[in-house]
């Protein structure tokens, strides 16, 4: 306690006393945490992770421009025809204004610089700088129009880019997608698309540049020949360094590819609101936020890493350019004040010289540019080369009508990478009006074995035949055309509800069957209270869209496959999200359409495998036990184990 007055007045103050909170803050800090592990080191590697520039020499980078027009000017041909053709010309009218400005300009010195006096000077140059003036204008005119038809190109360019890279990777065999460094490859792919946008700009100026160049430094040639191979070896060092510099600038994005590729996917899973419950609730923010920084400060530090020698390139080629500069005009000085060039020619080769350096240095830096990106293009280009590869290339197709039978014999599929194989050895008939369900621990091949059946895998060995074809011998499509498939990781599609029913089906403007389809799974009542019925977006992210709950997207997967009236139709885990009513509804209406397809079904509650005709129970790939579900269950094998099991739960 202490006294102290207060206006003449004793007031006697008590310390404040500790609080409980201040007590455990006064307490010895409990020890810190240990700081989390650092992600991985992850490589472009693999069967195709081979940097493209590792063995490539400097002269053969160089030789790439030339085909590179070549092909930029065939796809956009192919885009618009009428707006190349416009490009070209106003290339080539802009090469003609940039010959008779400088032309003009020589005649116009004469006249500007000769005797007598200044208004007869300047009436006598005045037909020159009008005519200088034209050229000037039919110039800017040209590049207007240039910049007009690169608009018209290059976004259905970079549009068509795209759609053949979400084409390819749509029409490759799944197994690609197992492949060592085919996911590298398409982040790769996915850069040069980026880039595309960019390609007939830098194309477009460089030609522009090009001709600029022929037509300037043959007027400085007449003027006198020593010029110009000046001027080129002024700009010829910035031209190797820009080069350099882009091939420096590729490796270090060749060397981050595969740490970008898992930080895109990282952020999409750290940022997805459909998974923020479980980031936030298991403490994930602080390790995912350290993660994410550490992998983005190792892609920046190999960056850093590069910018000496970036840095050392461009000094280098800076200062030899510089040199060679210097020259030139010192070289135009001699000659003019040793009386070689007369004053009025020497003033043409001073605007010829800016000229000529202007588009020597505009050649470089889009020439470098369009090497930069070539890089980028190639990658596109070898993924969709790599992709063709692993598309399927048959061409038959299954005859029309119902599939009545499907045939496995002795099957074996094995992932790339794995040892093992993932179903070994599995012969085994389906037939139309039966239910088949097929059980087994996690691991054991049961979503293997689906794949097999509808040919999105295709057999290593053995055969799988639907009425007596091998559907190794036909088009995918021609399979996929009669399968309707519900898997266990069924996507939630940002589209309209009726679209995410049709989803891979022609849809008329009928909208029974679709209502149909949703009775079938219970949800008439709650698509009918949505905003906007059918109509409605099911995406919250996006504005005016709304959600649905797990169990409601489940079924709504399961209206997708019932609307199409498949022939083979295959359930994966098809209620592991539904309660009780939901799951009811299901079955239902499995049992109903049975009779004319062919049914899978893939559980682990097995109480729902009484709707099955059969049984078939998988175990590290093979089928260990097959039959009814009254036979399997007190038959003391596998099934009945699970089945206690699942009791006792």
């Amino acid at each position: 306690m202490s006294r102290h007055e207060v206006n003449g007045v004793r007031r006697e103050t008590v310390p404040p006393q500790p609080t409980p909170a201040d007590t455990v803050a006064a307490a010895p800090a409990a020890p810190a945490a240990p700081a989390p592990p650092p992600p991985a080191e992850f490589g472009y590697e693999g069967l195709h992770g081979r940097n493209p520039l590792g063995e490539t020499a400097f002269a053969a980078l160089c030789a790439r421009l030339p085909s590179v027009l070549g092909r930029t000017a065939l796809m956009a041909w192919a885009i618009d025809r009428r707006a190349v053709l416009l490009l070209l010309g106003c290339q080539l009218l802009t090469g003609v204004s940039a010959a008779v400005q400088l032309s003009y300009t020589a005649d116009a010195m004469r006249h500007l610089l000769g005797t007598g006096p200044v208004p007869e000077r300047l009436h006598a140059a005045l037909p020159t700088l009008l005519a200088i003036s034209v050229a000037a204008g039919t110039g800017r005119v040209a590049t207007a129009l240039s910049s007009y038809a690169d608009g018209r190109i290059t976004p259905r360019l970079t549009t068509a880019a795209d759609s053949a890279l979400v084409a390819a990777v749509c029409r490759v065999e799944a197994s690609a997608y197992a492949e060592d460094g085919f996911a590298d490859r398409q982040e790769a792919a996915e850069m040069g698309v980026v880039r595309t946008h960019v390609m007939v700009q830098d194309a477009t100026r460089f030609t522009a540049a090009l001709v600029r160049m022929v037509t300037a430094s043959g007027v400085l040639t007449v003027l006198h020949r020593l010029l110009l191979p000046l001027l080129l070896l002024a700009v010829v060092p910035a031209g190797v360094g820009a080069v350099l510099s882009a091939r420096v600038t590729y490796e270090t994005h060749y060397a981050n590819v595969a740490d970008r590729t898992v930080r895109q996917m990282m952020r999409w899973w750290s940022t997805t609101p459909k998974y923020g419950d479980e980031v936030r609730a298991n403490g994930m923010r602080g390790y995912l936020l350290f993660w994410y920084r550490t992998v983005s400060e190792r892609i920046d530090a190999r960056t850093l890493r590069a910018a000496p020698r970036m840095l050392r390139i461009v000094l280098a080629s800076s200062a030899i350019g510089g040199v060679f500069l210097v020259a030139t005009w010192a070289a135009l000085a001699w000659l003019t004040l040793t009386g070689r060039v007369a004053m009025p020619i020497a003033a043409t080769a001073v605007v010829a010289v800016q000229t000529t350096l202007a588009a020597l240095n505009q050649l470089v830096i889009h020439g470098a540019a369009m090497f930069h990106t070539s890089l980028y293009l190639a990658d596109m280009r070898s993924f969709l080369d790599l992709a063709a590869e692993h598309a399927p290339k048959q061409s038959g197709s299954l005859p029309n009508g119902p599939v009545r039978e499907i045939r496995l014999d002795d099957v074996r599929y094995r992932y790339p990478g794995n040892a093992a194989p993932a179903v070994d050895g599995v012969s085994l008939t389906l037939r139309r009006g039966r239910i088949v369900a097929v059980v087994g621990e996690n691991g054991s091949g049961k979503s293997t074995l689906v794949r097999l059946i509808a040919r999105i895998h295709p057999a290593d060995t053995g055969t799988v035949t639907w009425d007596g074809v091998d559907v190794a011998t036909v088009a995918p499509d021609s399979v996929w055309a009669h399968t309707g498939l519900v898997p266990q990781n069924f996507a939630q599609w940002p589209l309209r509800a009726r679209e995410n029913v049709t989803l891979g089906q022609p849809h008329t403007r009928d909208d029974g069957p679709v209502w149909e389809a949703l009775d079938a799974v219970g949800l008439r009542e709650t698509v009918g209270e949505l905003p906007h019925g059918l109509d409605t977006l099911l995406a919250r992210e996006v504005f005016g869209g709304t959600e649905l709950s797990g169990g409601q997207w489940q079924r709504l997967a399961c209206s997708r496959a019932f609307y199409r009236r498949p022939g083979l139709l295959i359930l994966d885990e098809p209620t592991s999200q539904m309660d009780a009513r939901g799951e009811h509804a299901i079955l239902e209406r499995v049992k109903a359409i049975a009779d004319d397809r062919i049914t899978v079904v893939i559980t682990h509650q097995l109480e729902n495998t009484r709707v099955a005709d059969e049984i078939v129970v998988m175990r590290h790939g093979r089928i260990a036990e097959q039959g009814p579900y009254e036979e399997l269950a007190t038959a003391g094998g596998l099934f009945q184990e699970l089945l206690t099991l699942s009791k006792d739960r």
